[in-house]
């Protein structure tokens, strides 16, 4: 049987310093996305890494007094646990120092330069090294970096550039092609392009001794971003670029919406391969309303938070707390309320509420159901339609509202549990109801907590793997009366502040 084929992908992380809150947020949308389309019986493949070849690396591996590969396999070999501690289902790791890469990015170069464009020339002008971009005086602020509030160098070398200005009017229509999400991350480029138009931009620099050689000038290296954004591509075999290319999500934060908006597609159109379908921009992590970042030190560091923190409740927060189109501030204290307010006491409360009493009154066997009641076929008629309710947020991109939608059928459930009062009345219905309002629970919330998601599957005694499980089955009946659960465990535990 084929499935339909979804190829998602998060942007390659510098590995010039160790993983900060704001790497994982965008790997935990990442997974999100991933894990429902395999919920929906796709055939997923997810995509990260880390962005090696960069000249910033090698200035920070100086900087510390270590050999630039040592410097770069540590930094690396942090970004990896981050995926594995984080429970991220990426299906591939790209680094871009692996041979594997380094062929794709000579062969596509070779080609863009066969075809013309790419020419020799020469640059002088301001160069920002955190960026790793050249810039005009209009991108400046106050003569600063306005990403890194720092002054750039100014340099005067050959390059070999890219004929960017050729393709300015293939992306501006590409770009009102719904090409780009959330709409205002799309009116920020075009109305860039039509303010400053689209000029040839460096594709190589001479006399670096980290990078990958250019294969037309062994004085001069790939520059940056030509070779990150390759990834994409060499992240995949001959058979998976067959079957998966083009993609279907690139995920990226808005600082690098220029280079995968425009740079990118130009690429692609001069290499002749297919355009990726989307481009998903995210806002900023910020911190008392500061970018985080990793050059001014103001980072949080993720795996001192899950020294105070389940990793379920931090992955949680970063998708209830923060919306893609704007930058969001990140708070302890949010992250407790969200854990003890939601999880906890709603949704937590209404699973043990249910488990519990089965357990206890019936032995942990579901109970045979009697006539449903008014109560009892609205309750049946939520279960019914919360998949697709749910569905409707994840295709607009809109996970925390598809959050806050499944705390709403909490909520609605456990005020459900509270006017049949199983306790006096011995009603079986709220419990037969009930549980399957749990399984509907633990099969929703897989892409957003699956720890825990799969922690309440084995507790629901329920045969087959929770991430294997179809979305749609959430609104369908699929605990029938005497099966039998596990004994009951505290899935979520308040947090004190």
């Amino acid at each position: 049987m084929k499935f339909k084929k979804f190829y998602i992908t998060t942007a390659i992380d510098y590995v010039n310093a160790p993983p900060h809150i704001g790497h994982l947020y965008e790997k935990v949308v990442t997974d999100v996305i991933a894990r429902w389309h395999r919920l929906l019986g796709e055939d997923v493949i997810f995509s990260t890494g880390t962005d090696e070849n960069a000249s910033k690396n090698l200035t920070a591996a100086k900087e510390v007094g270590i050999p630039v590969e040592e410097f770069v396999e540590k930094n690396a070999r942090e970004f990896i646990r981050l995926c594995k501690t984080f429970n991220i289902s990426n299906d591939d790791f790209i680094r871009t120092t692996q041979k594997r890469h380094v062929r794709v990015v000579q062969l596509i170069f070779k080609e863009i330069f066969e075809k013309g464009d790419i020419y020799k020339g020469f640059y002088e002008g301001f160069y920002c090294p955190l960026c790793e971009e050249f810039k005009t005086e209009k991108d400046l602020v106050n003569g600063k970096c306005p990403e890194h509030e720092i002054e750039p160098e100014y340099l005067k070398e050959e390059n070999y550039f890219f004929n960017l200005s050729k393709y300015r009017e293939k992306i501006l229509k590409l770009l009102n092609n719904k090409f780009i999400l959330p709409e205002k991350r799309k009116n920020e480029i075009i109305e860039r392009i039509k303010r400053d138009g689209l000029k040839d931009i460096s594709f190589s620099r001479p006399n670096l001794t980290w990078g990958i050689d250019t294969p037309i000038d062994a004085k001069h290296k790939i520059y940056v971003w030509i070779d990150a954004l390759i990834n994409y591509i060499s992240v995949l075999d001959s058979e998976k670029y067959k079957k998966y290319w083009p993609a279907d999500v690139h995920v990226i934060g808005k600082g690098v919406n220029w280079f995968h908006s425009v740079i990118w597609p130009a690429i692609l159109l001069s290499a002749e391969i297919p355009l990726p379908k989307l481009i998903l921009v995210h806002g900023y992590l910020t911190i008392e309303g500061k970018k985080i970042s990793k050059s001014s030190g103001l980072i949080i560091n993720p795996f001192k938070l899950i020294e105070k923190y389940p990793v379920d409740a931090i992955r949680y927060y970063l998708i209830r707390e923060f919306r893609f189109d704007e930058d969001g501030d990140f708070r302890e204290a949010s992250l407790i309320a969200k854990n003890n307010d939601e999880l906890v006491a709603n949704i937590g409360n209404f699973i043990n509420r249910v488990l519990v009493f089965i357990w206890k009154k019936f032995n942990g066997k579901v109970p045979e159901p009697k006539e449903f009641d008014e109560l009892d076929l609205e309750l049946k008629e939520r279960i019914n339609r919360i998949a697709e309710e749910i569905a409707e947020e994840l295709e607009k991109f809109k996970l925390g509202k598809a959050l806050e939608k499944i705390n709403e059928f909490s909520t609605f459930c456990n005020q459900y549990f509270q006017k049949k009062e199983p306790w006096k009345t011995k009603d079986t219905n709220s419990l037969y109801l009930g549980i399957n309002a749990v399984a509907s629970l633990a099969i929703l919330l897989e892409p957003f907590i699956p720890f825990s998601s799969e922690r309440l599957w084995n507790l629901l005694n329920m045969t087959g793997n929770i991430h294997k499980q179809n979305w749609y089955s959430a609104s369908e009946i699929i605990i029938k009366a005497n099966h039998k659960i596990r004994k009951p465990e505290i899935l979520f535990k308040k947090i004190e502040p």
